[in-house]
């Protein structure tokens, strides 16, 4: 298992709290500059905390304290870390073999034995007989795949992913992810995933920290994520559509700017007339083209099909608020769906998630 504490405060403000199971895929998201390849480059020891500790298999790789500063700094070289860097960083007037065998210098002396190993690497990467060729001769799917297997070729105790998918086409993206969805299984290492893509984090995480100016907002599950965020700026960084602000109190939610409240549980975690954020995920919502008693009216503004699906945005008369509405074509049909024209929406207070409203510049917002 992976233990992460960390703090500091300058140059590159940090303060993450994470761990990752052997097996696991823990993804790193957040805006630019938030700081995740920061984390990577710390636990990797390429670059020091200023307080915090580090733990990868009862190991202990850093401690530091505001008395006695670091106490134990592993090397990048003790600490066991495969590092896969998102431009791959291959050697270029070395082949792919080569590239591959540069990491088992230090620990197999014999040049045969390296060369076997790197070849089994590359094997195992499906590009074997790819071992003799230049990295310029490789595609970048290939030299992913050639970076991969230097990253894993010593055996390492975790393996870290710097973007590493964000440099290469869509087909082959989607075949990266099939060879690391079979590694998790064979290796059962703790793998650190850093991307800016939501999507791609959804489809391979087991949890999903969220980084904002160098601190870890929330870790989670990603359906715990994208439903039931910890606070609005969380929210907003995992780009939910439907996030909106009221008063809770007592087990009402009302709309700001509107005359509709919601019926909301109360998990007695926030006082009684308090301003609030609220989210609502797809399936809480539902349009019908006659009023209804829950119902709200609303105007639809723009259709945008996406094969069969369609994307609709939608505004309230009352309150004047955005909201956004996804479903099937044949639904849109149904519903006789144009724009300008009105409809009614339901919002089911039971899949409403409320949470604490925080402004950028507000410290508070880092809490629960």
């Amino acid at each position: 298992m992976l233990k992460v504490k960390l703090f500091q405060s300058t140059p590159n403000p940090l303060q993450l709290n994470i761990e990752c199971n052997p097996g696991e895929l823990h993804a790193l998201v957040g805006p630019s500059g938030s700081g995740k390849t920061t984390a990577l480059r710390t636990i990797a020891g390429l670059n020091h905390a200023q307080t915090g500790k580090i733990e990868c298999d009862g190991q202990l790789w850093f401690e530091a304290n505001e008395i006695s500063g670091a106490t134990t700094a592993l090397s990048p070289a003790q600490r066991s870390c495969g590092f896969l860097f998102q431009q791959y960083a291959l050697f270029p007037h070395l082949t792919a073999l080569e590239n591959v065998c540069i990491p088992l210098h230090n620990t197999m002396p014999s040049v045969t034995q390296r060369k076997v190993l790197a070849q089994q690497w590359l094997d195992r990467m499906s590009i074997g007989e790819l071992s003799a060729r230049m990295p310029n001769q490789l595609s970048g799917g290939q030299q992913q795949r050639v970076a991969l297997a230097r990253a894993l070729a010593r055996n390492p105790k975790i393996l870290l992913l710097d973007e590493p998918f964000s440099a290469i086409d869509a087909p082959t993206r989607q075949s990266l992810y099939k060879t690391l969805a079979q590694l998790r299984k064979d290796l059962n290492i703790p793998i650190l995933l850093v991307t800016h893509d939501l999507r791609e984090a959804d489809l391979l995480a087991d949890r999903i920290t969220v980084i904002d100016h160098g601190v870890g907002l929330q870790t989670a599950a990603p359906h715990i994520l994208f439903e039931r965020p910890r606070n609005s700026r969380v929210a907003e960084l995992v780009g939910i559509n439907n996030k909106f602000e009221g008063i809770f109190s007592a087990g009402k939610l009302s709309w700001s700017g509107s005359q509709q409240d919601f019926d909301v549980i109360d998990k007695g975690k926030i006082p009684p007339s308090t301003p609030v954020a609220w989210v609502i995920p797809a399936e809480g919502l539902s349009l019908h083209a006659n009023k209804t008693p829950q119902s709200i009216e609303v105007v639809v503004e723009q259709i945008n099909a996406l094969g069969q699906i369609a994307v609709i945005q939608l505004r309230t008369l009352e309150g004047d608020h955005a909201v956004v509405w996804e479903a099937s074509a044949a639904e849109v049909k149904r519903l006789s769906l144009e724009a300008g024209k009105n409809a009614y929406l339901e919002m089911d207070g039971n899949k409403i998630h409320i949470m604490p409203l925080r402004p950028i510049n507000d410290p508070r917002r880092f809490s629960n």
